[in-house]
């Protein structure tokens, strides 16, 4: 058959023709959903795309001020004071990394966020003897670069799931409306067409039955027919000869009525001519 090979290989029932469009149906409604899905995660993904670019552009800033905010620490202590920072960080820390989930049409993006313990200072005794104002500008600038960091770190990370997820998102959207639909189309296509021509077949057989059967009913109307045609006609002549029967009847008793009726009349010529014989002999 042609396009079969476009189609699913199932028995061309009233039964499959329910379960295919139920399917059709499952598979629209997925496309729909996946599709609203897609454009969702497409729109955060350019929301987010924007936001790096704004992140990097003010990490670049922030990183700038930082080297130079280092460059006039370096000048005012008159030296590295980076043996002076480990000597004064404590065993608490004062920047922490908090993460949490964000839900985006069923995909979880990860948050990051900076906690900042404002009680804790690790640079009290750092720049006591000169350069204080310069290392606390300093301090302040690292912290505000390494903010910009972890939003940088965080929006990279949702940029990287989205990216996977929107391209298996759109896989599934492209699959499921160049290839299920058409093909579940296809079969209930094929499914139609086949019940159509079981259902001709059908009408063709039980035309021919019909036609068969008014033909034996007309054979035995016909035979009904003769029969009760041969039945009259004996009948007929049952009475044809009934009727001859009684014309005979009639004529032998109207002859011998008339016989009768001649008898009596010589009879009574006879009796005449006796008294008139005797009337002359007794003159």
């Amino acid at each position: 058959m042609s396009g079969a090979a476009n189609r699913e290989q199932v028995f061309p029932t009233r039964m499959t023709l329910g379960v295919m469009k139920t399917k059709l149906k499952g598979a629209q409604t997925g496309h729909s959903l996946l599709k609203r899905k897609s454009e969702a995660l497409t729109k955060r993904f350019r929301d987010i795309t924007k936001r790096i670019d704004d992140a990097k552009r003010k990490m670049g800033r922030v990183m700038q001020t930082a080297a130079f905010s280092l460059a006039e620490v370096s000048y005012a202590t008159g030296g590295n004071i980076g043996f002076q920072v480990q000597e004064s960080i404590s065993n608490n820390a004062r920047f922490k990394v908090k993460a949490k989930q964000e839900n985006v049409s069923g995909v979880y993006l990860p948050q990051f966020e900076a906690d900042i313990n404002e009680n804790i200072n690790d640079f009290k005794m750092t720049g006591l003897g000169r350069g204080g104002q310069q290392v606390q500008r300093a301090r302040e600038v690292y912290s505000k670069a390494v903010e910009t960091l972890v939003d940088l770190a965080s929006l990279q990370t949702a940029f990287v799931i989205l990216d996977d997820v929107i391209k298996v998102t759109n896989r599934r959207v492209n699959a499921i409306e160049h290839v299920i639909i058409p093909r579940t189309e296809n079969t209930i296509s094929y499914i139609n067409s086949e019940l159509d021509e079981l259902d001709r077949e059908e009408f063709y057989r039980l035309k021919k039955v019909q036609e068969k059967k008014q033909i034996a009913v007309a054979a035995a109307d016909a035979e009904v027919a003769a029969k009760k045609a041969a039945l009259q006609a004996k009948e007929l002549a049952e009475k044809e000869d009934d009727t001859e029967k009684l014309v005979v009847k009639d004529e032998t008793i109207k002859n011998e009525q008339e016989a009768l009726e001649n008898g009596d009349k010589e009879g009574t010529s006879a009796n005449t001519l006796v008294t008139e014989n005797e009337e002359d002999v007794i003159f």
